[in-house]
């Protein structure tokens, strides 16, 4: 417990003068230069990350939320709760966008109880349907942290050793009620190599961070609605391989996207009368024939993972995280390598092909892009 206590609280480290740094534009106004602010916010967030360190393909996230009386307090606009909500559709949308061939699954505790709303899937659009719904719903109660990762680990426990098992919480009260020895719960997660994160809506609570901090997770505090935002957004990156992982092979099929002569219903929506309509065009499962109407999914009929080659080509970029860019002074005007801007002061070094880019460039190629265009550009010259 002594590393809990070493780090210092944000009010007794060193505070920024932020606003020393903002410069009016050539244009008169502010905009710009606050806008340089965040960039440098965002950059320096992405070199605090470690390096060097090879991050999970496949992830197996349960996502439970707290519904209790406490998420209808009015410090997040216009309440905790559809605050929440609107977060989470964002972080919903960029975690399949990051981890495509991944799995979410969808649970919310209040009165003491659980209830899981959806099942581990690949299905982006089904989790949003039921999360868009979650705010109409009243908040009763009080949650229990107990009832509501045991429900997870039950599910976690049937996930292969190759991929990840996390759980991250959003908690929104200061008490939780338990029908048993919580630390005990938390000695199965650690036994089953379950990660629990917590993000707390109000204020720190010890069995949080003694639950985060033996499982390896990450326990954080929101400041406001911004704030809260960035902390879902850091749950997209996956977590750190484990060095003793098992590896094994995953039998995957790349099912064509064709036209059939008959009408049929498609194997995910079957389940769900209001959604399923019959259609003549799908993917067919290459090992059973069974229809589905979007991918990533694992087919109902003969547990075979389909998922297309975007799907691996996205996800093979966690396996080799691409450097962070180093920060050069420039003595003359360079151009961009990737936007043709004129560099003029400040630029980012490539340490592989040593080509310059400008700050956007280098936050949307480690954010979104995930490989250097210089690198690529030489690499098709020398197989030219």
């Amino acid at each position: 417990m002594d590393e809990l206590t070493d780090k210092q609280y944000s009010w007794e480290t060193e505070y920024e003068k932020s606003w020393e740094e903002i410069q009016e534009g050539e244009d008169g106004l502010l905009s710009a230069a606050a806008s340089e602010l965040q960039f440098k916010a965002k950059r320096r967030k992405m070199l605090e990350l470690p390096a060097n360190i090879k991050l999970g393909v496949m992830r197996h996230l349960f996502l439970i939320v707290d519904t209790s009386r406490a998420m209808d307090l009015q410090d997040l606009k216009p309440n905790r709760l559809k605050c929440t909500v609107e977060l989470i559709k964002k972080f919903i949308t960029d975690y399949f966008d990051q981890n495509p061939i991944s799995q979410l699954g969808i649970i919310t505790t209040q009165n003491g109880r659980t209830q899981k709303l959806t099942e581990l899937s690949s299905n982006c659009q089904a989790h949003l349907t039921v999360v868009q719904n979650l705010d109409t719903k009243p908040c009763l109660g009080e949650p229990s942290l107990q009832n509501s990762i045991e429900m997870a680990a039950r599910a976690l426990r049937n996930v292969p050793s190759h991929a990840s098992r996390e759980i991250l919480i959003i908690f929104g009260s200061l008490t939780t009620c338990d029908p048993g020895n919580i630390l005990e719960t938390i000695e199965v997660l650690c036994k089953a190599s379950i990660q629990c994160s917590i993000i707390g809506l109000a204020a720190e609570v010890n069995i949080c961070k003694t639950l985060c901090h033996q499982t390896e997770g990450i326990y954080s505090v929101v400041l406001d609605e911004q704030h809260f935002g960035g902390l879902l957004t850091q749950q997209c990156r996956p977590p750190a391989a484990k060095v003793d992982s098992e590896a094994s092979l995953i039998k995957m099929g790349f099912p064509q996207h064709r036209m059939n002569g008959l009408p049929s219903l498609c194997m995910c929506h079957l389940n769900n009368p209001d959604s399923c309509k019959l259609s003549n065009e799908g993917y067919f499962c290459p090992q059973c024939n069974s229809k589905y109407c979007e991918l990533p999914v694992e087919c109902k009929t003969c547990g075979l993972t389909l998922v297309s080659a975007p799907h691996l080509a996205r996800s093979y970029h966690h396996l080799f995280p691409l450097k962070c860019f180093s920060e050069v002074f420039l003595t003359e005007r360079r151009n961009c390598c990737g936007c043709h801007v004129m560099l003029e002061n400040q630029a980012y070094e490539c340490v592989t092909c040593n080509q310059l880019f400008c700050i956007d460039c280098d936050l949307f190629i480690h954010e979104k892009l995930h490989t250097c265009p210089g690198c690529t550009a030489s690499l098709t010259r020398l197989e030219n």
